[in-house]
């Protein structure tokens, strides 16, 4: 995943672009980086450009760049958050220079240099995973066309995946593209000195900035310090991803009208008013949620249900990296359970509820629960905010996997019909048929769970308040 922030001011905006970037942290642990543009600069033979590009693996993006504020100054400027390559880039080409960000998938970028770049004889850029950096390649497919509107039409278009991005031109002025069918927000703020541009709508209402404008999918829009612009209008088919509110949005943003706090409140009411429908809810000492987006949903689900919410265990934060994707799993389940301190008052004898935003491998859950009964509960109940996760995400990387088979859900999909074929797909993700109902219960009795049970995909889809239409479920049914 990623996230971006821009803005062009009559003022400089370096504080602004750093702490705009530093709000949208928790989309990513790899890749950071900002770039400022100052026509000073320019008219001293300059680009106008500064950048900077470093690895926030090991270290927080506000600790890792704070030595370089001094040495940046302009009234424009962008940054990132990125777990796909190193950006911004900064490029040089028939339209000029320009800085560019891009967050997005890119699923035939090979066949895309071989189609569209070989001729050239263009080199790309590897990174040590060795594939092409996306946003390099992005750069390229913009530069085939006349202007900057075009190119990103054209790249949009030829790329299997999703393309969001902002470009920074050399007088100054920002160009932000939400993808064509709208997968990621893309939201604009203004104060009486410019505009900004984020993913995340929190990070710019923190910094001065109110509600300007949302861009709709496929929308182009030009910012300056004096006015905003629509280069290419939006178009009328719209998915964006229903992670946004489950899992990864910030609580405080707002995507289509819709808060992510608000949503995370309605499913797990949702979930508590459906269960007790069916007769299937436990009773239980505590119910709590998984930190920290599961939180909310449990909040909801426990002001329904009517019983209490609790904290048995509290995730400790100040001297441990985040766990959010990183590359090797050991590690992340390593931090993930040093991070739990337990309460033993709320949990030696105890029945627990606990609400995660979503079961993908198991691997954390799993331990978790197993850290709960070692620390003496009694019962451990487990609800997921969402249906079972049967796909990798193609369009966004962040429940990108190695395989399929990676899913917990899959594999007790095949371990039931003793292959990997998807003829009963639709049945499975549906608790309330025969075949989900075994899924869920194989799911459980694997886990050790007292009991287990899936938001379905109307419920979670009525708590997020949007067509449904309008909303990207292909996590969890595979459709596009």
């Amino acid at each position: 995943m990623g996230g971006f922030f821009g803005a062009a001011s009559k003022r400089d905006v370096v504080y602004d672009v750093f702490f705009g970037v530093d709000y949208h942290s928790h989309l990513g642990t790899k890749h950071a980086g900002l770039v400022f543009h100052d026509d000073a600069d320019k008219a001293n033979g300059d680009a106008g450009f500064q950048r900077e590009i470093h690895s926030i693996e090991n270290t927080p993006f506000r600790t890792r760049f704070d030595a370089d504020l001094p040495g940046f100054h302009g009234n424009s400027g962008i940054g990132c958050i990125s777990d796909t390559d190193p950006q911004p880039l900064v490029m040089r080409s028939h339209l000029g220079v320009f800085a560019l960000t891009t967050v997005g998938c890119i699923n035939n970028a090979d066949e895309l240099v071989e189609r569209y770049l070989s001729h050239e004889g263009r080199q790309f850029t590897a990174m040590s995973s060795g594939q092409v950096n996306m946003t390099e390649l992005v750069a390229a497919l913009i530069n085939n066309e006349a202007d900057f509107v075009s190119g990103i039409r054209h790249a949009q278009d030829v790329i299997d995946g999703s393309l969001t991005l902002l470009i920074m031109t050399d007088d100054g002025a920002i160009i932000a593209a939400r993808d064509k069918m709208g997968r990621l927000p893309v939201l604009i703020g203004r104060n009486p000195e410019g505009h900004c541009v984020a993913f995340e709508s929190f990070a710019y209402h923190k910094l001065g900035y109110a509600d300007e404008y949302e861009l709709g999918p496929g929308e182009i829009v030009k910012i300056t310090a004096d006015y905003r612009e629509t280069l290419a209008p939006a178009g009328d088919d719209m998915k964006i991803c229903a992670f946004l509110w489950v899992y990864y949005g910030y609580p405080n943003s707002n995507y289509e009208g819709e808060n992510v706090e608000v949503m995370r409140y309605r499913n797990g009411a949702i979930m508590a008013r459906d269960e007790r429908g069916r007769g299937a809810m436990p009773e239980v000492d505590y119910v709590a949620g998984i930190p920290d987006s599961g939180t909310p949903h449990a909040i909801g689900y426990a002001h329904e249900s009517g019983m209490p919410f609790g904290r048995p265990f509290i995730k400790y934060t100040p001297t441990w990296p985040r766990s959010f994707m990183p590359a090797n799993q050991e590690m992340r389940n390593r931090v993930a359970t040093m991070k739990q301190v337990p309460v033993p008052d709320l949990i030696e004898g105890k029945k627990l509820l606990f609400v995660d935003d979503s079961i993908v491998r198991g691997t954390q859950l799993r331990n978790t629960v197993d850290f709960l009964y070692q620390s003496g509960a009694a019962e451990v109940h487990v609800r997921s905010a969402c249906p079972p996760i049967m796909f990798g995400c193609k369009y966004l990387t962040f429940s990108r996997n190695d395989s399929i088979m990676d899913l917990i859900g899959r594999r007790a999909m095949k371990a039931l019909e003793g292959n990997e074929n998807e003829d009963h797909l639709d049945e499975y993700i549906d608790s309330s048929t025969e075949r989900g109902k075994c899924l869920v219960k194989k799911i459980c009795e694997d886990m050790g769970f007292d009991s287990l049970s899936y938001q379905s995909l109307d419920g979670m889809l009525e708590a997020i308040g949007l067509p449904r239409e309008r909303i990207c479920t292909y996590c969890w049914n595979g459709r596009e």
